[in-house]
């Protein structure tokens, strides 16, 4: 079993935050101090991101072993962003008994488009790819620019969440690529159609990764799936947007069905 660095504020219902491709939980700092004033939250580093030890292998399946074997909690809520959505529909699908509910934050069970199924186009997730062997740095401040793009104040954001990242070591770069394998490759929406536990999914309008077309697929593939749509919001709405991220996500967690 690895060593998986994590942080847990609060009390109450458990909530355990799970961050996106090349980052690591400081991201989830003030937003997760605001949440642990209603609930018990757990930000924890993915594997070979932040404080965390290095998977051999980072693949979706022991990334999720990884998370499932190193938090305590019998059953929690799994909140999951970006990449980070897409490792809680795995732990859903594999682990029903350790999830209570989930909530994807600017997530897409497929998170690449197809004619059928809105997402981000697959050659610049290979641009990305190729571009991090030549120049990790320059390629991972492009990706970051892309999550605020389009948002009046993309200059503070982009400047945060910059300072956020740098407050810890960049993953290596096995790690960052098997991050943009599991993106290229998952394919979670049987999991997402087939999944038995109160589901919320929360998107953007101006989210240039996961566009808010996801929305209207998933509701054709699971029409129980709770979806909001936030307007003017990029792919880091609790940034961005927190105020209405964290009453949307108390509403959800207050539901009587929890």
């Amino acid at each position: 079993m690895i060593n998986l660095h994590q942080q847990t504020f609060g009390t109450g219902k458990s909530i355990v935050l799970v961050h996106g491709w090349a980052m690591h939980s400081g991201i989830w700092h003030d937003f997760a101090m605001q949440l642990a004033q209603h609930y018990q939250v757990t930000c924890i580093d993915l594997p070979g991101h932040g404080h965390s030890d290095n998977l051999d292998n980072f693949t979706l399946e022991q990334v999720a072993d990884a998370l499932v074997d190193a938090v305590a909690d019998k059953q929690s809520c799994w909140l999951g962003w970006s990449l980070g959505a897409t490792v809680v529909m795995e732990i859903a699908k594999r682990y029903p008994e350790r999830v209570n509910s989930l909530i994807l934050l600017a997530g897409n069970p497929h998170f690449t488009c197809t004619e059928q199924w809105p997402g981000m186009k697959v050659d610049l997730l290979e641009a990305f790819s190729e571009q991090l062997t030549l120049d990790a740095p320059a390629t991972l401040l492009r990706f970051l620019s892309l999550q605020v793009a389009q948002l009046p104040d993309y200059k503070v954001l982009l400047k945060n969440i910059k300072t956020a990242i740098m407050a810890r070591a960049t993953p290596n770069l096995d790690t960052l690529q098997g991050g943009l394998t599991i993106l290229k490759q998952a394919d979670l929406r049987p999991a997402l159609a087939a999944a038995q536990m109160p589901i919320l999914l929360l998107l953007g309008t101006r989210d240039t990764l996961v566009p808010i077309a996801v929305g209207e697929a998933i509701k054709d593939l699971a029409p129980t799936i709770q979806i909001v749509v936030i307007d003017k919001a990029g792919h880091v709405p609790f940034l961005s947007h927190p105020q209405i991220v964290l009453e949307t996500i108390t509403q959800f967690m207050d539901a009587p069905c929890h």
